[in-house]
């Protein structure tokens, strides 16, 4: 069980509820459309939800995600949207504080959620929201309509009393913070196995090309996310590991990732790979335990070095792939799913001996003598233009259930993530999240941007389509 340096910065989180609004930049300008997520929860808001919220024990704040809801925004208007979300996020942080430093009391009193917590956010928001219109008119020449939808948050309840006396302690001296639960956990030998794989078909590409970039050894972190929040400090209000392209800070252009170091062997892959770090929750202070990303958002513990990191590039089950386009960026699952429902979760936790059993949005408990793993399996159809978009998810797409890629896109080399780590059995890690995700498993998610290098991206390809294993 190892354990890393530590370094700081971060980001919060929002969600797309029943009847936000999403805009659609169309042939005829910005139009709304009805969005619904997939989660099966409503959330309460206002005065009219809030007796049925405090029937049950509310553990956080539900908002909008203003972010999906911009699948379409004018490339000049981008780095303005950008950060407005990213404020938003901050909003989200900043309010959840509050919420946590009085929920004793708004459950005693529940108009104080209102006039200190929800009241003021909506305003801010509102705020936020109004200069995204603002940038997105003066780009596209008309202004989007329904963003005050966006505006709005309610207090959300998890259907589940917390451990203990709610004081965050875990009962044997360790702090939990804000999660994760003893719900959140499974036993691993009680999940079923999971045998639905799509066959390949005749002419599949049934190669691979794996890449070792190490293990995070050195301790690189930050709470940034140059993908989601590019240009923005503490961007993701959690700490990622990375591993690969070493240059990799939410201020990092094509331009320096290009010429960035990397911890990748192959010279010519400075690919830049990361994820949140995993954290026991055993009352041991990290140096961020004062630190954006770290304790002043609620992510606590000992950040844990993985003991195995594999990066693997498989082939599609349905025919050949095409190389990827170089800076280009994925992220998978989604760091909001707590709130936005499962949608884009891709989350998929085992263990060592059992990885035919993969959880979704619990935790492993794994039996002695084996190891949790973390795996990301991203989206493996790119739709042969850009190499990100406004939501930085509709430029990619998942294969079907028979493993071809949806019209207009073409498969491309799928890049296959394992992390292992050697933690205590049972209960007592959670991986960082944005505050009011509390730490939950089904937040679990990984990013990538494409840097090899274009010879050694056809060789890949080549490998791949090829049927051969190569490194």
């Amino acid at each position: 069980m190892g354990r890393t340096s530590r370094r700081k910065r971060s980001t919060p989180a929002a969600r797309l509820t029943a009847a936000a609004v999403a805009l659609v930049l169309g042939g005829g300008g910005l139009v709304a459309v009805g969005v619904h997520a997939s989660a099966g929860e409503g959330r309460s808001g206002g005065s009219s939800g809030q007796s049925r919220t405090q029937a049950r024990q509310v553990s956080t704040i539900d908002c909008p995600d203003a972010g999906i809801a911009l699948p379409d925004v004018p490339e000049g208007a981008r780095p303005e949207v950008d950060r407005e979300l990213a404020a938003m996020d901050t909003q989200i942080t900043e309010a959840y504080r509050r919420f946590a430093d009085r929920r004793e009391r708004i459950a005693r009193d529940p108009a104080l959620a209102e006039n200190a917590v929800l009241g003021p956010l909506r305003s801010r928001r509102a705020a936020s929201l109004d200069r995204i219109g603002v940038a997105v008119e003066r780009a596209a020449g008309v202004r989007p309509q329904g963003l005050e939808g966006l505006a709005g948050c309610g207090l959300r309840t998890d259907g589940q009393e917390p451990p203990g006396d709610g004081s965050g302690s875990d009962g044997s001296g360790g702090r939990t913070g804000n999660g994760p639960e003893a719900a959140d956990f499974v036993d691993i030998e009680s999940v079923a196995p999971d045998t639905d794989r799509p066959r390949n078909r005749r002419g599949a590409s049934r190669g691979t090309f794996s890449t070792d970039c190490g293990r995070n050894e050195n301790g690189k972190f930050n709470s940034d996310n140059v993908i989601a929040a590019p240009g923005v400090s503490n961007g993701a209000h959690h700490m990622h590991d990375y591993v690969g392209n070493q240059a990799t800070d939410a201020f990092a252009g094509d331009d320096e990732l290009a010429a960035g170091r990397s911890t990748c062997r192959n010279r010519g892959d400075r690919s830049t790979y990361y994820w949140p770090v995993l954290r026991l929750q055993n009352g041991e202070d990290e140096d961020d335990a004062d630190a954006d990303g770290g304790g002043r958002d609620q992510n606590t513990g000992e950040i844990q070095t993985p003991s195995r990191v594999t990066l693997k590039f498989t082939g599609s089950p349905a025919g050949k792939v095409t190389a990827m386009p170089r800076f280009l960026r994925i992220i998978t699952g989604d760091a909001k799913a707590f709130t936005n429902g499962d949608a884009n979760a891709n989350a998929s936790w085992s263990c060592t001996g059992f990885e035919d059993r993969q959880l979704k949005d619990k935790y492993p408990i794994c039996p002695e003598g084996s190891q949790v793993v973390r795996s990301f399996a991203f989206q493996s159809c790119w739709d042969g233009r850009n190499t990100d978009s406004a939501n930085h998810r509709t430029h990619v797409a998942f294969a079907g259930d028979d493993g071809r890629c949806p019209d207009g896109f073409r498969a491309i080399p799928q890049l296959v993530q394992r992390i292992v780590y050697d933690v205590p059995p049972g209960p007592g890690f959670a991986v960082d999240s944005f505050p009011e995700q509390l730490h939950k498993p089904v937040t679990d998610h990984g990013d990538f941007i494409n840097v090899f290098d274009d010879a050694l991206m056809r060789r890949m390809v080549s490998c791949i389509n090829g049927g051969r294993s190569c490194r």
